[in-house]
């Protein structure tokens, strides 16, 4: 039966008739074959068309295993570390968004191991959890440049503003791998965590004073300050005794072979202040100067500025007065370092200097002096020294400076020389270095004139 009024929309035909071939009746046109569905003509075909598995289905997508597993390495790294329940959360919302992400789904095991770690890392740093990346690198076994890299590159990806973590706000969590309380070693080389702790941070504020942290790795830094903190705070001839692989030893810990040169260059610093404490009557050397690291790091800012003083005017007696007036330009930072240091409460005269006696203040306690050295050298670099040691003329550089290495100077370019070229007066007399020259060259200037106007 035609239905009159109603037109295909597949190819306008009028030519639509009931169906009654199926259970449920139909309007059919009879032209191409659309079909009246409740009502209204469908715009598919009989038969429908394909559609996907996952399009028909309301069944979530399961995660893969390397996704699993990242997930549960990501959980086994937050509870070796201990922290609370908030960062484990957010750890994990960073790796179920990286892992989805085109840079990171199509790698190897490896990096999305390493991966994990880093979203551990980048949470500690994002809620005030000190945690180094040298001990998550560690955790992972895997070359801490490469961690670097891969953290750098999900900090990109996922657009988060990290902090950058400083060195002494780790102080306190590096201190604790070392197991050298009284539970695991013998009570004369035992040291209480808290008291090494506050020592090593005295420690690594003076050698960022003086240059020594400036683009350096802070574990070997840390490494050195523990060391020299352990030996200081009961320094008898058995600690003293200790090299830094036995002492790595008893501790349980890696040895790293910068924190050697660390020493020595925390040591020399030492050195360099202890020889100004005024009751100190022999002479400071490398191998004696930890018995002086209490009262050098209790009176340090006291000890910069006379230090500085005095090589400022060992500067002055060495070279001649026609070159007092640059020397004093020079030494004008270390100068104004020293007035502001003085003028800081915390700060105390060397004359008012003490020996320490029970109940002094111990290092660290209310040091909150913002004068430091690294004013002073920002200072002097803007005085633009053109020669290219100055690092050697300070009392205190960065090691950059200090170890430059030799850069090869381009030789400009030979210019033609014909021999033939006009020489005036100004050039030959720039030649004449003698005054014999000199007296020579203006007689024969006078005998020429003098046979010109003969003629």
């Amino acid at each position: 039966m035609s239905r009159a009024g109603l037109s295909c929309p597949g190819c306008g035909s009028s030519n639509i008739v009931d169906d009654d071939l199926y259970a449920q009746r139909q309007l059919v046109c009879v032209d191409c074959g659309y079909v009246v569905s409740e009502g209204a003509l469908a715009d598919e075909p009989v038969g429908g068309s394909d559609v996907s598995y996952s399009r028909t289905t309301a069944v979530a997508k399961k995660p893969c295993v390397n996704l699993i597993k990242g997930r549960q390495r990501v959980k086994a790294i937050c509870r070796i570390l201990r922290v609370h329940n908030e960062i484990e959360d957010l750890s994990q919302n960073y790796f179920n968004r990286a892992y989805q992400h085109e840079s990171f789904i199509k790698v190897s095991l490896q990096k999305k191991d390493i991966l994990a770690g880093c979203c551990v890392l980048v949470s500690c740093r994002l809620l005030n959890w000190p945690i180094t990346m040298g001990t998550i690198s560690c955790l992972l076994d895997a070359d801490p440049m490469v961690v670097g890299v891969i953290y750098q590159e999900m900090v990109k990806i996922l657009n988060i503003e990290a902090p950058i973590i400083n060195v002494t706000d780790v102080m306190e969590a590096h201190s604790q791998e070392y197991k050298i309380s009284s539970l695991h070693i013998p009570e004369e080389l035992a040291e209480n965590s808290k008291d090494l702790t506050k020592r090593a941070v005295a420690l690594v504020e003076l050698a960022a004073d003086t240059w020594i942290v400036t683009g350096r790795k802070p574990i070997p830094i840390m490494m050195a300050a523990i060391y020299l903190a352990w030996q200081s705070l009961k320094p008898n001839k058995q600690r003293l005794k200790f090299s830094l692989d036995k002492f790595c030893q008893i501790a349980k810990v890696n040895k790293h072979k910068p924190a050697l040169k660390r020493i020595t260059e925390i040591k020399e610093v030492l050195c360099k202040l202890g020889k100004e404490i005024p009751w100190v009557r022999e002479a400071v050397t490398p191998d004696n100067v930890v018995l002086q690291v209490e009262d050098i790091l209790k009176h340090r800012y006291a000890l910069l500025r006379r230090a500085l003083r005095t090589h400022e005017d060992a500067l002055l007696a060495e070279c001649p007065a026609s070159d007092e007036d640059s020397l004093i330009k020079e030494a004008a930072a270390p100068s104004q370092i020293s007035e502001l240091v003085e003028e800081t409460p915390n700060a105390s005269s060397v004359e008012e200097c003490k020996p320490n006696a029970e109940g002094a203040q111990q290092p660290g306690d209310g040091d909150d002096n913002p004068c430091t050295v690294t004013e002073l050298h920002s200072d002097s670099q803007e005085s633009q020294d053109p020669a290219p040691n100055w690092g050697k003329r300070v009392l205190f550089a960065p090691p950059c400076v200090i170890h430059a290495k030799k850069r090869r100077v381009e030789q400009p370019e030979l210019k033609d020389v014909t021999g033939n070229e006009e020489i005036s007066d100004s050039e030959i007399e720039s030649y004449i270095r003698t005054p014999r020259e000199a007296r020579e060259f203006s007689l024969t200037q006078k005998m020429l004139s003098s046979s010109e106007n003969e003629k």
